[in-house]
């Protein structure tokens, strides 16, 4: 069985000789995992997406089962380091090093109110040369034996809050000023077209995503993202879906969203992620009994706590129970559930992908 069929027959719902794996890696451990394999580190793509997509060869080698492809910035409009020492992407958005993370430092539309701040501001163009070139590289060199995943995560409201900051953005969404939906409609539109450029390249799944939760629940009030989101994710989706049929579509929320779930699977959605297992309600056990026959999972595997703080011991008996509950009868993609932290031992990672190669044998 090829990685691919391997992913293609859990998203049947079928079990598969074991849970196909993927994971994402921040670049710190990224260099020491690379260093332990005895592997050269190719350098990361220049994307938004860049710890979801970087780094292909290494994390096949550890044993992935998907690659992730996603939209890069342009050759016309790459991220640029300003004479301050800031980055500046192709948003506008600014940001500043932090440490381990590069860290928002200025929100370009934070003075955003009126309809004529959104139009006059320069957006990105969704077919900007040179942005599909990693993706089709990619997906030539992968895309036989192993699926596609296409990322397209902040896909309208960490975008917008990107653009605005997030304290306004979300009072905005309450006080509803004249820019919002027009915000709302272009981040939308843009991210809609890259998505659809990525399906017509070949992917097998796409992943969409914002962050709608906290640790104890969501971070607005689900009457805000029915009126605000839910349409406008549908729509997406529906987007997706007419384009190509057999198109999977997966959607990412950090946290707490358990009140989003039905929302969600009335939509459309066939994959939800990441399954943040410390966020309040993101039981494995409960929402595989609620809503596996409707849903396939992906991630689950803790990495506030387990990862960086458990022995390899624990986390292969862990990493095996969760699969026992979320890939009982197909549905599953075994993942951390987000970037593989810097704070990792390199032990554990290579624990993690042990203990699913164990569950082939």
């Amino acid at each position: 069985m090829t990685s691919k069929e391997r992913v293609l027959r859990t998203l049947r719902h079928e079990e598969p000789d074991r849970p196909p794996v993927y994971s994402s890696l921040t670049p710190q451990i990224a260099e020491r995992l690379a260093s332990h394999l005895q592997l050269p580190l190719e350098p990361p793509f220049d994307s938004l997406f860049s710890n979801r997509i970087s780094w292909p060869a290494l994390k096949l080698r550890l044993g992935d089962d998907l690659v992730a492809v996603a939209p890069c910035y342009p050759s016309n409009r790459p991220v640029r380091k300003n004479e301050e020492g800031l980055l500046i992407n192709e948003w506008g958005m600014t940001f500043k090093d932090a440490g381990l993370y590069w860290e928002f430092y200025k929100f370009p539309l934070a003075h955003a109110e009126s309809v004529n701040d959104i139009l006059s501001y320069s957006f990105p163009d969704p077919h900007a040369p040179g942005r599909y070139d990693a993706a089709i590289e990619l997906i030539r060199k992968y895309g036989k034996e192993y699926a596609i995943i296409g990322e397209l995560e902040t896909t309208i409201f960490e975008t917008c809050w990107y653009l605005v900051g997030l304290e306004k953005f979300l009072m905005d969404l309450m006080i509803e000023p004249p820019y919002l939906n027009v915000l709302l409609d272009t981040v939308m539109n843009i991210n809609m077209e890259m998505g659809k450029e990525l399906i017509r390249l070949g992917v097998d799944i796409i992943w969409c995503g914002d962050d709608f939760g906290s640790q104890t629940g969501c971070i607005m009030d689900p009457a805000i993202w029915r009126k605000h989101f839910k349409p406008r994710i549908q729509h997406i989706f529906s987007t997706f879906k007419k384009l190509n049929p057999d198109i999977k579509i997966a959607w990412h929320s950090c946290g707490s969203i358990v009140p989003l779930i039905p929302d969600f699977i009335e939509i459309g959605l066939d994959i939800l992620n990441p399954l943040q297992p410390l966020a309040k309600g993101m039981d494995p056990v409960f929402l595989k009994k609620t809503y596996g026959d409707k849903l396939s999972f992906f991630g689950a595997i803790c990495v506030q706590d387990l990862l960086p703080n458990g022995s390899p011991e624990k986390i292969k008996k862990e990493v095996k129970r969760i699969a026992s509950i979320l890939g009982k009868g197909g549905g599953y993609i075994l993942s951390p559930a987000h970037n593989i932290q810097p704070d990792t031992p390199v032990e554990n990672v290579l624990a993690m992908y042990e203990a699913v190669k164990e569950m082939g044998n």
